[in-house]
């Protein structure tokens, strides 16, 4: 293999008609050169790529955002990637259906872009502090999956929404009192934050008395952020040995990566941190990010105001 050189003495020259140079760094046409525009396969010296990466290889929308970062406390996000991690919050005069149609296609773009199956990925609508009338027309669109901050709230409206469509599937995805265990197994069929040995315990004598699991996620503190449940990282192991030996269904993790920051890597930690430990299920990804986590292998993403709009 030829690396291409400008000659010392000729860097200041415009360049001929045909003449082959590099391109700028991160073009993600500047792939290779093929036989036919030089009569042999040849690469820049310095490019980072394989020998003979082919010129018509899908570039995915989005990957090169998410490269070579590494949670680095704080990290503002680059104002070039904001459109990409932002997802529009919906107008009022869009309907359920059709917030509830957008976000499943934009699951299904990213998914196919990580070539990954959608039917994999469940979508959970976070319908804290919306009321019954709120949440109906999504369950008649066709959304079955929903999550919910308190049990208390939860109590008050579930019992009857599930009564009416049986297959509905509730997640408790905000912070779990000890003394709300038994509540929560009796009525929650997924709980994503457990974080702490009291806990545990609490859940496991729950399960125990009531005969039901529902599947359990801990909640990671992925961003060391002391206001944030979750327990830390190094705790991880400890914990997660705990949970199982107590008889917890432990399926996988969740986090909620720090605001106003790239998400991009805390998701790709939260996703080595669960193949480390044989976990297959991850959590992550709200109405801001959930592409972005989809990309980074999401099993749950957690949406609310791109299918409710804003709370008041």
């Amino acid at each position: 293999m030829r690396s291409i050189r400008l000659p010392s003495d000729c860097q200041a020259r415009a360049p001929r008609q045909h003449e082959y140079h590099p391109a700028r760094p991160r073009d993600p046409t500047h792939l290779f050169v093929t036989r036919a525009a030089l009569g042999r396969g040849v690469m820049a010296k310095d490019h980072p790529g394989p020998a003979r990466q082919p010129l018509q290889r899908r570039i995915q929308p989005g990957i090169g955002a998410l490269v070579g970062h590494q949670p680095q406390g704080r990290q503002r996000l680059a104002a070039a990637h904001r459109l990409f991690y932002s997802a529009p919050v919906p107008s009022a005069e869009i309907s359920p259906s059709e917030r509830l149609a957008a976000v499943r296609a934009a699951i299904a773009h990213n998914a196919g872009l990580a070539r990954r199956d959608p039917a994999d990925i469940e979508l959970i609508a976070i319908s804290k502090t919306h009321p019954p009338e709120a949440i109906a027309p999504l369950i008649a669109a066709g959304q079955r999956s929903f999550g919910e901050n308190r049990v208390q709230e939860a109590q008050a409206k579930w019992p009857t929404l599930k009564a009416e469509t049986a297959d509905i599937h509730l997640h408790l995805v905000g912070q779990l009192q000890s003394n709300k265990a038994d509540d929560a197994v009796a009525l929650f069929d997924a709980i994503h934050s457990v974080d702490r040995p009291s806990l545990v315990t609490a859940l496991a004598r729950a399960i125990q008395a009531q005969g039901r699991a529902p599947d359990c996620y801990i909640q990671v503190n992925i961003g060391e952020e002391a206001q944030k449940g979750g327990c830390a990282i190094a705790d991880l192991p400890a914990l997660l040995h705990t949970a199982r030996d107590a008889g917890l269904p432990i399926v996988g993790l969740m986090a909620v990566p720090p605001a106003d920051t790239e998400p991009a890597p805390y998701f790709a930690l939260l996703a080595k941190l669960a193949r480390n430990h044989g976990l297959t299920q991850l959590s992550m990804g709200m109405s801001g990010d959930y592409e972005t986590a989809v990309l980074l292998g999401a099993t749950c993403v957690r949406v609310g105001s791109a299918l409710f709009g804003e709370r008041g």
